[in-house]
């Protein structure tokens, strides 16, 4: 938790620093404020955003899904999730909402393809996101990642259309903030993605007691995302449990997930 902290604080400087660059001390209060706008607004209204991004629909307690769900919950002592199901045969999930008390578990319906054992272990994976409050640090980290790339933009701008007196030195580092900013930012939100998911596996593996059911459907999933990517925004990329969409080369570089070879041997450790 303490190195999500540093990051999210990385991220909120540079943030800072980029409006500071642009318009001094008036600059960095913006960005600061325009940050904490974004931040209440994704904070109270992005699992619903998202939710009907991907057309999922709750399922009013009335499938095996919620039978698994509230079973879980009672294993790991927290508030049972709402469920939702998404129309793909493509096998995958996510979980998203504000707090435990408001959270959503949303499932595609290829996961009912899945095996019992590894149904579980996906389901407490995502409680798993739950339990540690992933959902509020990755949409704190994708919204301020977001935010410098907008600040960024408008000093891109103001290089060409401002009065030009700065400095050079001012206007190199301005330049250099400008290009270099976003894809610092970009890095650290990766980088806070992936360490959540390793706790989020081992989370859910202590939930079901069963590490090598969701080892079983992490490999499962993973096979299936290569040769059937899903359609939708990439921006939703880390709320997966497996990334479900087309990778090339380039955006390999910005992986949202450990790599899904290294989450299987980690689960298998704590089985053996």
């Amino acid at each position: 938790m303490l190195n999500t902290v540093i990051l999210l604080g990385t991220l909120a400087g540079i943030l800072i620093a980029i409006g500071f660059f642009i318009a001094g001390p008036f600059g960095a209060l913006f960005a600061l404020v325009f940050s904490v706008t974004l931040n209440l607004a994704a904070y109270w209204y992005s699992d619903r955003i998202v939710l009907r991004m991907y057309k999922a629909k709750p399922t009013n307690g009335k499938t095996k899904i919620d039978s698994m769900v509230r079973e879980l919950a009672r294993e790991a002592k927290m508030p049972e999730p709402r469920v939702h199901i998404m129309p793909t045969k493509i096998p995958n999930a996510f979980a998203t909402g504000r707090n435990p008390e408001h959270s959503v578990i949303a499932v595609t319906e290829g996961i009912l393809d899945l095996e019992p054992e590894e149904i579980r272990g996906v389901l407490a994976h995502e409680m798993g996101h739950i339990k540690n409050r992933d959902m509020l640090v990755s949409t704190v980290a994708a919204t301020i990642a977001g935010a410098i790339s907008y600040v960024a933009h408008i000093g891109y701008w103001s290089m060409f259309m401002g009065d030009n007196r700065q400095g050079g030195g001012n206007a190199f580092a301005l330049i250099l903030m400008v290009v270099f900013a976003p894809i610092a930012a970009l890095m650290v939100r990766m980088a806070i993605s992936r360490s959540r998911e390793y706790g989020a596996d081992n989370t859910g593996a202590l939930i079901t007691k069963n590490p090598l059911g969701l080892a079983s459907a992490l490999r499962k999933i993973s096979n299936i995302a290569e040769r059937n990517p899903l359609r939708g925004s990439s921006a939703t990329s880390h709320m997966w449990i497996v990334n479900p969409f087309r990778s090339d080369w380039f955006t390999g570089l910005f992986q949202t997930h450990p790599p899904i070879e290294d989450r299987i041997r980690r689960l298998e450790e704590m089985a053996g």
